[in-house]
């Protein structure tokens, strides 16, 4: 699996619909939602699931007014429970040459059964009829476990980041160990050296991915979030988290570089702490989009990840609403990389 900085060829969405996702405020989402893609439209493919006839005319009619790159965006009728596709979606991998590339179909069951997910769990094989019959043939693999894209992260050399906390989760696939549940993400991540942190933050329904927490940034390089405020529910977690990317090492042996990327100020709604983070960005072909929540730390963050891809132009876009769905860009997209001519 390349990292999310190697070259897309586009970038796959699952069109928001669920108003149990967003309870009493679905509708406040799409402005911010459809300036995401229309920015990612700009430079590369973006394909979008939607259910029907109807919503596919909605869609194409709500990019359209605001000026979208319409032939860059590509509308399938690919039904599903809900609009996360970095999890319910297929991972995509590059061959080692560089010429072919395939679609791993992990089960998935909605983050341990919390949600309705038979519908979801339809959209790899679909996105793999779609892409086999119309771009060009997508091995697929099916390695029959639970696994979730925000659950892990790589940097395309061997290393993978992921958690304890959701992928060792009873809820998920009790009959494995650490080693086997290793043994599966070598084989069919193609990584070699598995990083596992401890913890989620507070508020995160998937029982703690690492895309709310620690991402890869460079080969070598680790941006991790922490909380400055001692008191609060995150600060021990995220700095437990810290201690143990200063003690890991890389497939190369080396100590990684570690960044530190501040935690946004707390969001509540309804009287629930909902999992605001600035590491659930996502790297785009030329861009790197991530959440901003209406604080003053939202600059801040802006500046680290302006330091980390200094050849990229570096997009906030009002995630506070969105954050009510407890996911952000990069819980909402997946990116499918380039052929390498």
């Amino acid at each position: 699996m390349p990292a999310e900085w190697a070259r897309h060829e586009a970038t796959w969405l699952t069109y928001p619909k669920n108003p149990d996702s967003w309870p009493g405020k679905i509708e406040t989402i799409y402005p911010s939602y459809h300036l995401f893609v229309k920015i990612l439209s700009e430079k590369e493919i973006v394909h979008i699931n939607v259910d029907d006839e109807e919503m596919l005319l909605h869609v194409q009619q709500e990019l359209e007014a605001i000026d979208t790159n319409m032939q860059n965006i590509k509308l399938h009728i690919i039904q599903s429970n809900d609009a996360w596709c970095r999890d319910h979606g297929p991972a995509f991998l590059l061959n080692k040459d560089g010429k072919s590339r395939a679609i791993v179909n992990w089960n998935h069951n909605a983050w341990g059964g919390k949600y309705p997910y038979e519908l979801d769990t339809q959209v790899p094989l679909r996105i793999h009829e779609y892409l086999t019959s119309h771009l060009s043939p997508f091995t697929l693999f099916e390695p029959g476990i639970v696994m979730e894209g925000g659950s892990i992260d790589v940097n395309g050399c061997g290393d993978l980041l992921t958690t304890t906390s959701c992928l060792l989760n009873p809820n998920r696939n009790p009959h494995l160990s650490q080693d086997q549940i290793e043994g599966y993400l070598r084989d069919y991540y193609g990584v070699e050296n598995i990083i596992w942190l401890g913890d989620g933050i507070v508020g995160d329904d998937t029982d703690g991915h690492v895309d709310d927490l620690s991402r890869f940034v460079a080969p070598d390089t680790i941006i991790t979030a922490v909380e400055e405020d001692a008191w609060d529910e995150n600060y021990e977690p995220l700095q437990k988290n810290l201690r143990m990317l200063k003690r890991c090492r890389l497939a190369n042996g080396k100590q990684p570089t570690i960044v530190e990327l501040p935690m946004p100020d707390v969001v509540f709604y309804d009287n629930q702490r909902l999992p605001a983070s600035y590491a659930n960005f996502y790297i785009a072909n030329d861009k790197v989009i991530f959440p901003t929540y209406r604080c003053l730390t939202d600059n801040e963050a802006a500046y680290i990840l302006e330091a980390c891809f200094p050849d990229r132009e570096i997009i906030g876009i009002d995630s506070t609403d969105i954050i009510w769905g407890l996911g952000s860009f990069h819980c909402l997209s997946q990116q499918m990389p380039s052929l390498i001519n």
